[in-house]
């Protein structure tokens, strides 16, 4: 066990945390204004068969930009890019083209064929491109908390494919000890696969603390019986709007770990 202290004071007792990624963990604002760009480019190109004037053009960017979150200071924290999963987002691009008059089978169709281009762009492109950079001073905190003996996990409405991608990129295998993607079922932000996470790391909810950047996460995590719950405010341009947490980390150097020195001197005793 280890004591979590946030600017220096303790604030709970741990054996385990789980991190969201986005925004949490990774710099991924670059990557999904790149994502949300193309798939919204795509659009312009496909819907109708491309042939829409300059109104019907521009209202489909504005359309396709508010369901993404996507704005001129880059991606809203709360936005479907943001926290939801691909099908999620897959689902919000087809009602938009709903909104535009397509039937819904016709909608999700081009959807489909949108994202599936916009993806073979993607492993065209060189390597070093799409990489998702740590946030400053998530290593030096994974290291730490690694020392300690508590185990680290990450909880992601990412692929499995896309957060082992981020873990291979950062070299972050031997501090992440699981992973709960969108393909796991349930997924986030249902409160049973915060449980499900926590038996797959051989702990109880309440020894662990959850970290993560959107109110869905630390709703989540109060659900399902985590013992502390901690927003994360610096992973965007925009900070997120967090109500739901216990404490806000607004840098991860205010974040530390130490031996739960009680634990010690009980080991220690005769």
């Amino acid at each position: 066990m280890a004591q979590l202290l946030l600017k220096e004071k303790p604030i709970a007792t741990i054996q385990g945390v789980l991190f969201d990624k986005d925004g949490t963990l990774s710099h991924s604002e670059p990557n999904l204004v790149d994502l949300a760009t193309g798939r919204i480019d795509q659009a312009v190109q496909r819907f109708h068969g491309g042939h829409l004037n300059v109104n019907e053009v521009s209202q489909l960017k504005k359309l396709l930009s508010a369901a993404y979150g996507v704005n001129s200071r880059g991606i809203h924290p709360g936005g479907t890019i943001a926290v939801a999963s691909r099908n999620q987002n897959l689902i919000s691009t087809a009602t938009v083209f709903c909104l535009l008059g397509e039937s819904w089978p016709q909608a999700l169709a081009l959807a489909d064929e949108i994202f599936a281009a916009v993806d073979a762009l993607k492993n065209q492109a060189p390597s070093a491109e799409g990489k998702s950079a740590l946030l400053p001073g998530v290593r030096s905190l994974l290291q730490s908390l690694r020392s300690k003996g508590v185990i680290c996990a990450v909880i992601s409405n990412d692929t499995s494919a896309g957060i082992e991608s981020f873990l291979d990129q950062n070299n972050l295998h031997d501090s992440i000890s699981e992973i709960w993607s969108a393909e796991h079922q349930p997924a986030k932000p249902n409160p049973e696969a915060v449980k499900a996470l926590c038996n797959l790391i051989g702990l109880a909810p309440a020894q662990c603390a959850l970290i993560g950047d959107a109110d869905s996460d630390l709703k989540m995590a109060r659900q399902a019986g985590i013992g502390i719950s901690l927003g994360f405010m610096a992973g965007w341009n925009q900070p997120p709007t967090l109500t739901a947490h216990q404490h806000l980390i607004h840098h991860w150097n205010e974040l530390s770990v130490r031996a739960d020195t009680k634990i010690t001197h009980n080991l220690s005793s005769p």
